[in-house]
């Protein structure tokens, strides 16, 4: 692929949140973003905003970030596709999207990043800055597009994460999916009551409005994710139910001893959640030969998020004869040696040195 020596070129699908938070964020490390959106009311105001500096496509694009409710993503990437630019996602279901789109230039990506407001009211440069970013490269994705992918999210502020997409969809339904419709059950409840009862929601204080927070989000784009993700929504929910009925006996029965034990249960584990990713402390260099070959750069980097692995940092050195290079990563120095082996347990040649 070869790109305009005048500068890097994006494209935005979708001014949104997240689309236009996006065209902001690459437009002030001095990309030249091209933008649109099925309303075109909204595009033309993500470029008075200044997410965006031309509204419409662009054929020169580096890199296109398609930024839809998920059940427009597949065929807005397709038509992304039919040039020669590498595609991502922002969407939060990805198996069926990936599996939709099958292409070595689509790179599957998930920011975990929001606003209170919706849409362009939200929409912010830093937005991404400290944010959590799920890639989800599979075996056929070209290591090309996987890196470039990659680099320019890092380069936002936001800490890549390397999943399958069937690994990320379980996941998120945990951490987001669920949670959302769980809070949106429990304000449905306290809603009916407050017809009756209308200091019911005068009373409701922080624990409350901190617990129901996400029911406030756009609805419009939860039916799709919903559809989407039913198999790993339904099995969480039924854990779920499962798991509340146990609650329920034992307030029932006045089971004090296993009340206090779940309570202190979900304490530990809610106080053990790192507040933010953490700071990088001393670094080591794996180099690891790798073949020419689609997946490798996948397989490496899901082994590394499997081990528990942060890659501070990615580089490819291509070999300047036959069909190999080498894949450079920078990581943490205290699971390094975990990393080294499991690469080395799979048939690859790593080699780790200490950073300055």
């Amino acid at each position: 692929m070869t790109f305009p020596v005048e500068g890097r070129r994006a494209v935005v699908v979708g001014t949104g949140l997240v689309g236009a938070s996006l065209g902001m964020a690459l437009r002030r490390q001095g990309w030249h973003v091209t933008g649109r959106d099925c309303d075109q009311r909204r595009a033309h105001r993500a470029l008075a905003l200044g997410a965006l500096d031309v509204v419409g496509d662009d054929p020169d694009a580096e890199l296109t970030f398609v930024a839809t409710p998920v059940g427009a993503v597949a065929a807005e990437a397709a038509t992304a596709l039919k040039g020669g630019g590498v595609v991502t996602d922002v969407g939060s279901v990805k198996g069926s999207i990936v599996q939709a789109v099958d292409h070595p230039r689509f790179v599957g990506g998930h920011p975990m990043a929001g606003s209170e407001q919706e849409g362009l009211d939200g929409a912010d440069a830093d937005l991404f800055s400290g944010a959590v970013w799920a890639l989800t490269p599979v075996e056929g994705t070209e290591a090309g597009a996987h890196s470039l992918v990659r680099s320019v999210v890092t380069s936002l502020g936001a800490e890549v994460l390397e999943l399958t997409p069937e690994h990320h969809d379980v996941l998120v339904a945990v951490v987001s999916h669920v949670p959302h419709l769980t809070a949106a059950t429990l304000m449905g409840l306290a809603a009916g009551r407050a017809q009756e009862h209308r200091a019911l929601l005068r009373l409701a204080a922080g624990g409350f409005r901190d617990m129901t927070r996400v029911a406030a989000g756009h609805p419009g784009i939860w039916p799709d994710i919903c559809v989407e993700n039913r198999q790993a929504i339904v099995e969480l929910l039924d854990q779920l139910e499962q798991a509340l009925s146990a609650m329920r006996e034992m307030v029932a029965s006045g089971d004090r001893r296993g009340l206090l034990a779940a309570l202190e249960h979900a304490r530990t584990a809610r106080t053990s959640l790192p507040v933010r990713a953490a700071g990088h402390g001393n670094l080591v260099e794996v180099r690891v030969p790798v073949p020419d070959r689609p997946g490798v750069l996948a397989e490496i980097t899901t082994l590394a998020t499997e081990l528990g692995v942060n890659i501070c940092d990615l580089e490819i050195a291509h070999s300047t004869e036959g069909d190999a290079g080498v894949l450079i990563l920078v990581v943490e120095a205290g699971p390094a040696g975990a990393l080294c082996a499991a690469l080395a347990s799979r048939g690859y040649h790593p080699a780790a040195r200490s950073l300055p």
